[in-house]
C-alpha cells in the first residue's frame, strides 16, 4: 500500500486517480441518451476524451457525423465534441479501452411504478467480458438504493476483478433535467474517496 496525498492505496488506484487528475483517463459513457450525451459533453469541455457506446446504430452514425438527436442539445456542440476528442460507437469490446465507465441507461416504471432494471442488468453483462484492472465502473441510472451493490457488484466481480483492490465501483445520481432549457450538466466529478 501506499501513503501519502490519497491516504492508503494500491498502485492500481493510485495509477487510476492520477489519470483523472491529469485528464488522460478515456471517458466511457454507455448509453448516449438525455443523461449519456449531456454528460459526454461535460466531460469532453473540461478536456476528457470521451467514448460514447450505444447500441443505436443510427445514433451512432448521427454522433460521429456531428449531428444531434436531442432537441435541447444543438448539432454544433456535437461537432465541437467530434473535434475535440469525442468518438461514438456500438462496438462493446471497447469498453477495454476506458479508464471509467459511465452507465447512463434508461430505468423506466413498470406497471408496479418500480424500476424496470432490465437496462442496468443487460448492460451491465454487455461491458462485463471487457472490464479490466484499473477501471472505474459508475451507475448513473436513477435506481432504487442498493443496486449498486446487489446488481453491478457481483457482475463486475464475476471474472476474477476485485471492487475496491483493482477495479473501483460507484454510484452517481443522475445530474440532468430533461426538458429543463436552463439546465446545464456541471460538478458531476467522483470524490476520490469513494473509489471502492
Amino acid at each position: 500500500m501506499q501513503k501519502g496525498e490519497f491516504g492508503d492505496m494500491t498502485d492500481i488506484k493510485k495509477q487510476s486517480v492520477e489519470k483523472f487528475k491529469e485528464k488522460t483517463a478515456l471517458i466511457g459513457i454507455v448509453g448516449l441518451g438525455y443523461v449519456g450525451l449531456p454528460l459526454m459533453l461535460r466531460y469532453n469541455a473540461i478536456g476528457f476524451n470521451v467514448l460514447g457506446i450505444d447500441i443505436d446504430q443510427v445514433k451512432v452514425d448521427k454522433l460521429n457525423a456531428g449531428q444531434s438527436y436531442i432537441e435541447h442539445i444543438p448539432g454544433g456542440k456535437i461537432a465541437e465534441a467530434r473535434c475535440s476528442g469525442f468518438e461514438a460507437t456500438t462496438d462493446f469490446r471497447r469498453v477495454s479501452q476506458c479508464d471509467a465507465l459511465i452507465l447512463c441507461v434508461p430505468t423506466p416504471l413498470n406497471k408496479y411504478r418500480e424500476p424496470d432494471m432490465s437496462f442496468v442488468i443487460n448492460t451491465t453483462d454487455a461491458i462485463k467480458p471487457y472490464l479490466r484492472a484499473g477501471q472505474v465502473v459508475s451507475l448513473e441510472s436513477t435506481t432504487y438504493p442498493g443496486t449498486t451493490e446487489e446488481e453491478l457488484l457481483p457482475r463486475v466481480q464475476q471474472n476474477g476483478l476485485k471492487v475496491g483492490e483493482n477495479i473501483f465501483l460507484v454510484y452517481s445520481p443522475e445530474r440532468e433535467d430533461p426538458g429543463n432549457l436552463n439546465f446545464e450538466t456541471e460538478g458531476h466529478w467522483w470524490s476520490y474517496t469513494e473509489l471502492s
